[in-house]
């Protein structure tokens, strides 16, 4: 960093070493000649905006939206496994200590977890309603998805004769 150095604030000396090379310093040596600063003109850097590297930590809103991106909304899913992968998504970030619960038909899925990944197992034939709540670390719904319908569609069990 440059440092404005003004001619009243100290006195320079101007003296040759012992190998001839011209040395400046502000301190005296016996045989150093004071020389004279022409204060008019002097090369001042000018002050420097500083003020882009105040980096203010981002405040987190704490208004969340939680949506279902996958399964779509009156989506038929073939699987005769009955296995149906959710995905969702929730804005603006996901904290941690925040757990999400799906809810399908009414009634949660198992224990809430800390992503937005489901893969559900065994789903009957029919009709379903999923949607997700978002819960705080204290268990709280803070946020809700819309509910989503999907039908799945498996295979009978009963053989035609």
């Amino acid at each position: 960093m440059l440092t404005p150095v003004y001619a009243t604030s100290a006195k320079v000396y101007v003296w040759r070493d012992e190998t001839g090379v011209l040395v400046f310093s502000d301190s005296p040596k016996p045989g150093a000649e004071e020389i004279e600063i022409n204060t008019e003109n002097q090369n001042i850097s000018p002050s420097i905006n500083t003020s882009i590297l105040d980096i203010k930590p981002k405040k987190l809103d704490d208004k969340f939206e939680i949506e279902i991106v996958r399964p779509t909304s009156n989506s038929t899913i073939r699987d005769n496994t009955g296995s149906v992968h959710v995905s969702g998504r929730i804005k603006p970030v996901f904290k941690q200590g925040l757990t999400i619960q799906l809810i399908i038909d009414g009634m949660p899925y198992k224990a809430p977890q800390t992503h937005s990944m489901f893969a559900l197992r065994d789903i009957e034939r029919g009709e379903h309603q999923i949607k997700l709540n978002l819960l705080n670390v204290k268990g709280k719904i803070i946020a809700s998805s819309k509910s989503v319908t999907f039908y799945m569609h498996r295979a009978s069990a009963i053989k035609a004769k």
